[in-house]
């Protein structure tokens, strides 16, 4: 249950989101590969379907071939160069994506071991809505949220008030 995995917080705001959008009698294309949350939404009975790791900025073909009912893009859109490519590629009228918030006290996240795991963009609200509907999608719902830590200092007083996490659905109104 996501209750006991790590980071629950971001999980269960995310499921509930996905819930209140997507039923599940309806297929989800997941971008990214499996991860616990792809294992979170099929234990609350979605059929998802992942990518298989290829780099999305130039490799499209399964978001090309698929006959998904939804996707989902679950803190994705950061690590591309162009998620604007990705966004007119994908062929469901519905879309749940989430991203984390740029903040004003902290640089991109950038890992220094993995040099897949960084942070090409991180989006201002207003951004992110700016890019989706460029791509051709209408937002009809959206939330945000704050990712708290228990350590001392300045950033983390401050992460206790100011969001982290975005998360919108839209709905295709350009094919």
């Amino acid at each position: 249950m996501y209750e006991h995995t790590f980071p629950n917080k971001r999980f269960k705001h995310t499921l509930e989101f996905l819930k209140k959008h997507v039923s599940t009698s309806e297929t989800i294309l997941d971008l990214g590969v499996v991860n616990p949350f792809t294992k979170i939404m099929q234990e609350h009975g979605f059929t998802v379907e992942n990518t298989q790791g290829e780099d999305l900025d130039l490799f499209t073909t399964t978001i090309d071939n698929s006959i998904s009912d939804a996707v989902t893009a679950f803190e994705i859109f950061e690590h591309l160069l162009s998620p604007f490519t990705v966004l007119k590629a994908i062929k469901s009228d519905k879309l749940v994506a989430s991203v984390p918030l740029k903040l004003w006290f902290s640089s991109a996240y950038r890992s220094k071991t993995d040099m897949l795991d960084r942070h090409y963009h991180e989006f201002e609200d207003w951004q992110f809505d700016w890019l989706l509907e460029k791509a051709g999608w209408r937002i009809i719902d959206r939330q945000k949220w704050t990712n708290p830590t228990k350590k001392i200092g300045l950033r983390p007083i401050l992460r206790w008030f100011t969001p982290r996490y975005y998360i919108v659905y839209a709905e295709r109104i350009v094919k």
